[in-house]
C-alpha cells in the first residue's frame, strides 16, 4: 500500500468542498499532516485521476490545488447545463433577473423604471435563490443598493462570462423596440415607477419564482 493512502480519503474529501484553489500547507493544518505528506498525496491523487482518465482532474493552480472537470467532457456538461429547466421562473422573476443581468450594476429603482411596478419582493427572492447579489451603493440615489448577477447564474444558465449574453435584438421584433428596450434600461428615473407594491400575481410568483433544478 502506497504511504500516501491514508491521506487521499481526507484529502479528496476536502477538496471536493472546497470552491478555490487550496494550499498544501493549509490541508497539511487541517489534517495534522506534514506537509511533504500531503504535497505526496495530491501528486499521487493527480496521476492516478490522469491514470485512469477520471471525468475530473486536479491541477496545481494560483498557489494551491483544485479540483476541475476533465476538458473532454466540457461538450456534455455544457449540454446538461443548458437542459436545465429555467421555464419554472416565473414572469416576474425574469423580467427583474432580465434588467439586472443587462443593466448591472442597478438599483431597485432603476429595475422599477423598466418593470413599471415595485419589484422589492421579486428581487429579494432572486437574492434568496443566489442568482442575484448585493454589489455596492449608488451615493447618487441616496445610497441606495446596486444590483449585479451571481457566479450562480451564469452556471444555471451555461454561460461562460456575462459577454455570453444573448444580443437584445434577439428579444426585439423590431428596431424600434429594441431602441425602446435600450432606453428604459439606460433610464433610472424613479418617477417613471408606480409606486404602489407588486400585483397579487407578482406576489404570488415572488412566493415560488425560482426553482431550476428538479
Amino acid at each position: 500500500m502506497s504511504s500516501t493512502a491514508p491521506l487521499k480519503g481526507p484529502v479528496e474529501a476536502l477538496l471536493f468542498v472546497s470552491d478555490e484553489p487550496v494550499s498544501a500547507a493549509r490541508l497539511a493544518r487541517v489534517l495534522e499532516a506534514a506537509p511533504g505528506e500531503v504535497e505526496a498525496t495530491l501528486a499521487d491523487l493527480a496521476e492516478e485521476y490522469r491514470e485512469q482518465e477520471r471525468g475530473f482532474q486536479l491541477r496545481e493552480v494560483a498557489g494551491g490545488w483544485r479540483l476541475y472537470t476533465h476538458p473532454a467532457h466540457h461538450d456534455v456538461i455544457e449540454n446538461y447545463v443548458l437542459s436545465w429547466d429555467t421555464r419554472r421562473l416565473s414572469q416576474a422573476a425574469l423580467e427583474a433577473l432580465a434588467v439586472i443581468a443587462y443593466h448591472q450594476p442597478v438599483t431597485r429603482a432603476g429595475v422599477n423604471a423598466v418593470r413599471g411596478v415595485n419589484s422589492e419582493g421579486v428581487i429579494a427572492s432572486l437574492v434568496e435563490k443566489g442568482l442575484v447579489r448585493e454589489v455596492g451603493r449608488d451615493k447618487n440615489q441616496g445610497n441606495a443598493i446596486l444590483y449585479g448577477t451571481t457566479r450562480t447564474f451564469l452556471e444555471k444558465f451555461g454561460l461562460k462570462d456575462l459577454d455570453g449574453l444573448p444580443p437584445l435584438a434577439e428579444f426585439a421584433p423590431d428596431d424600434q423596440t429594441e431602441r425602446a428596450i435600450r432606453d428604459r434600461l439606460s433610464s433610472g428615473d424613479e418617477s417613471t415607477v408606480e409606486s404602489e407594491p407588486d400585483s397579487a400575481e407578482d406576489h404570488d410568483e415572488a412566493a415560488d419564482d425560482i426553482d431550476l433544478v428538479d
